[in-house]
């Protein structure tokens, strides 16, 4: 088991929804809030060369969550930004962390990088089995890209390198904004201003039907500091709560949690995403012990309260 209380800590975009979490995990583990680097976008464009040089000497740990995401609409709007952004910023920071002697890096992934049409529950053996979906693919083959450098890096330098493939995440301090947002806080903001504007419908993308499974975003943050204490393998890991919920389903209980009584309008021109989303959480539990535990209602409820008290 890794020893975080003197390891000096990289954690890019650790000022993001996500990496907030994991800070706050880090610090809970032992590590030393004084060792912990947060590199912002103003100073490092990860993008570039140089700053992935400059972030990574005399660091013990990379954990390398920033990245350029968004839901289907900012995925069809700019696939070309989304792919040259995510390839540009992993691959050239696990070179220059590979360089200068890092311990180990964390890479997480995305399970957009896995196949259109998956069987359920997604194993992460089952990540070569076909091309993703077509909305996402370029962000999705952009993240699994770094899966292989790390694996080749392991193979011929002996990198200590891991990649993580977290479910789609939810929770207070998420991205609302309605054009880059993912489903959850895309919905909880469009119940909100329905509720505002004295809306009596709803129109939703899509019909309804594909499925997703959601990981709390602490208890993804608590996986990701797990694998980076006791992980030291090859293979990706899938984080998740192994429960799926539809798109139909989703949308009700959000408009019951927040008392929105309108009729939903299902826009079927619309994309649907990838049919179905719903992981195997197995190798995570083996190989560090993680189980989510953050039930999906209170889950909600926890994020609803967080955007109606800080929309305004």
């Amino acid at each position: 088991m890794l020893d975080l209380q003197d390891k000096r800590i990289v954690v890019t975009g650790g000022a993001g929804f996500l990496g907030k979490q994991v800070i706050a995990q880090l610090h809970q583990a032992g590590a030393n809030p004084e060792k912990i680097f947060v590199p912002r976008s103003q100073e490092f464009d990860l993008c570039t060369l140089e700053a992935c040089h400059q972030v990574v000497q005399n660091q013990d740990v990379i954990i390398h969550l920033a990245a350029h995401v968004g839901g289907i609409g900012l995925n069809r709007e700019k696939p070309a930004e989304l792919f040259y952004d995510n390839l540009m910023m992993g691959t050239q920071l696990i070179h220059e962390a590979h360089k200068a002697g890092v311990e180990k890096f964390v890479c997480v992934g995305t399970i957009c990088a896995y196949p259109k049409f998956t069987p359920v529950p997604f194993k992460e053996d089952d990540l070569w089995n076909g091309y993703p979906e077509e909305t996402n693919a370029p962000y999705g083959i952009a993240k699994k890209a770094l899966l292989v450098q790390l694996e080749s890096y392991r193979q011929q330098y002996g990198f200590n390198g891991v990649y993580l493939l977290p479910v789609n995440l939810y929770g207070p301090e998420d991205n609302f904004d309605p054009r880059s947002s993912h489903v959850i806080p895309a919905l909880i903001h469009k119940v909100y201003e329905a509720q505002k504007q004295g809306e009596k419908i709803l129109p939703v993308w899509g019909d309804g039907s594909p499925t997703r499974e959601f990981l709390y975003s602490t208890d993804a943050a608590r996986g990701i500091v797990m694998a980076t204490q006791k992980y030291n393998e090859s293979p990706p890991v899938n984080l998740g709560t192994n429960r799926e919920i539809s798109i139909r389903d989703l949308v009700e209980l959000i408009c019951k949690l927040m008392e929105f009584e309108g009729e939903i309008i299902w826009e079927t021109e619309q994309p649907n995403g990838q049919p179905r989303r719903c992981l195997d959480t197995q190798r995570a539990q083996e190989k560090f012990g993680f189980v989510a535990e953050v039930g999906f209602e209170e889950g909600l409820k926890n994020t609803i309260a967080w955007y109606r008290k800080n929309a305004e």
